[in-house]
């Protein structure tokens, strides 16, 4: 029987820049492969380029790191078989934390936190399964389209605004959006802002 097995963009050890864990160590895992193509992705890179590893590959490039949070990113995650993913890395002793567009309704039920960032479309199912829902702010932005995503916050899931590429106008923006609306939370991109990988 084939084992499994995941096209992989890079893997890399830094510092989360973002939303609720932002400062804490990971190592992040980014999957190749994302049918979305958004003009605004800071990592369309990682849409095509990528090489095949398997389990034992990721575990044995995790293992050089002292980390033992993991946060699954890409590219899209769920375009694969991200429940096998997130077991492989629960089995072995890590906390695993996902990114993703939550186009496609996917297990995720053994990740320790999931944040989606719905983009021109989105499963009702993983909004529901969210803990962040994470929305990229822009100029361009629909904001009556976006307060549709209010109706997801709970005791467990919260929404968080980024502004799209720190742009002092989009954070702006976001601040007067969070005014109106304050349980929603402002998620500036820090790594970007502090020079770290």
């Amino acid at each position: 029987m084939p084992q499994p097995s995941w096209k992989v963009n890079e893997i890399f050890y830094s510092i989360q820049g973002e939303g609720r864990h932002t400062g804490m160590p990971a190592v992040f895992v980014r999957l190749a492969g994302c049918s979305m193509n958004c003009p605004f992705c800071d990592t369309k890179y990682a849409a095509r380029e990528g090489q095949t590893m398997s389990a034992a590959e990721l575990l044995k490039a995790l293992s050089a790191w002292p980390a033992k949070a993991v946060i699954i990113t890409g590219g899209e995650p769920t375009e694969q078989d991200l429940p096998a993913l997130i077991a492989v890395f629960k089995n072995a002793g890590y906390q695993v934390h996902l990114e993703t567009n939550g186009a496609k309704d996917t297990d995720v039920s053994r990740a320790d936190f999931v944040c989606v960032s719905p983009k021109r479309y989105v499963s009702a199912q993983m909004l529901k399964k969210a803990d962040v829902i994470k929305i990229v702010v822009g100029q361009e932005t629909d904001l009556e389209d976006l307060q549709k995503y209010y109706a997801y916050e709970n005791a467990k899931t919260q929404i968080y605004l980024q502004p799209e590429s720190n742009k002092q106008e989009n954070i702006d923006l976001c601040v007067k959006l969070l005014k109106n609306h304050p349980s929603a939370r402002l998620s500036l991109q820090m790594h970007k802002l502090a020079n770290i990988r």
